[in-house]
């Protein structure tokens, strides 16, 4: 059965995740693996900076330029990572509204593999370690859940975003989970989409790890009350993982942000592959 947001919060609550320490990996490999994405990201941040004072006169080859070098980073920092991608369906062409599933922060670098896009994230994700500089280097609309106007802001960002040819990424869910099931959708984060009648693409996405590792929804699903930093060190001390992103065939319209938002919801858990401790990754 699909779990409640209020069912992810009392886990929270009562510290139902298990402890890092019931994970295996390679403390020589997770060191590797994090230098390693500290200079892939140095590099290209440079990279993307020269680029970007290059371009500075002309708008569409400086877009251009901002989403191959993000899409290079994203793909390469997968790499290192062990990342082993796997992707189904066709994915949609800017600009574009799409809302995936969201399980870990993992979803951040997959996405930004496979699409030319800017995300829609919560402003405390601003704060994380490495990927909140980065998005907000690569033009992250952040939204303030505690103020409600500041949905007229996300709306009009938007409205900018769609109209210089951007993808717009949203996870609609609120928060991430364990991978049993899909949560519901914010119906609020329709809002846009709904108002424009613009069609929404979904995606649904899972994971899963080779015999003998840590379980996927412990290694990688980043959920209930797991601290960031170990629980991104033992994402670095698995030999390798399977990303699977699929995308759904058609686009949704509907009239209402509730309508569209249970449509989705309805589309992504036809499409999703629960994540399990049983489920394993290729040899």
């Amino acid at each position: 059965m699909t779990p409640t947001i209020a069912e992810t919060k009392r886990q929270q609550a009562e510290g139902s995740a298990p402890p890092a320490a019931e994970l295996r990996g390679g403390h020589f490999r997770a060191v590797v693996r994090i230098a390693g994405i500290v200079v892939w990201t140095a590099a290209l941040t440079l990279l993307w900076t020269i680029g970007n004072l290059l371009t500075l006169p002309f708008p569409r080859p400086r877009r251009r330029w901002r989403h191959n070098v993000v899409k290079a980073w994203a793909r390469g920092f997968g790499v290192i990572l062990g990342m082993r991608v796997r992707v189904e369906g066709r994915p949609p062409k800017a600009p574009f509204f799409l809302v995936s599933n969201h399980l870990t922060y993992v979803d951040i670098i997959l996405l930004h593999g496979c699409l030319d896009g800017v995300f829609i994230a919560k402003r405390e994700m601003r704060h994380w370690p490495v990927l909140g500089p980065l998005a907000n280097l690569f033009g992250t609309i952040w939204v303030n859940r505690e103020v409600r106007r500041d949905a007229v802001r996300v709306i009009d960002a938007i409205d900018e975003a769609v109209a210089r040819g951007d993808g717009v990424i949203l996870f609609a869910e609120g928060t991430t989970s364990a991978g049993d099931g899909i949560l519901p959708m914010r119906p609020a984060l329709f809002d846009w989409a709904a108002r424009e009648q613009f069609p929404v693409h979904y995606a649904a996405l899972t994971y899963r790890t080779p015999p003998g590792s840590a379980p996927a929804r412990l290694a990688i699903c980043w959920w209930a009350d797991m601290p960031f930093g170990p629980h991104a060190y033992t994402l670095c001390r698995l030999r390798r993982f399977e990303a699977s992103v699929e995308f759904g065939p058609e686009p949704i319209v509907a009239p209402t942000r509730g309508e569209l938002a249970q449509r989705v919801h309805q589309a992504i858990s036809g499409l999703f592959v629960p994540v399990t401790s049983e489920r394993t990754a290729r040899p």
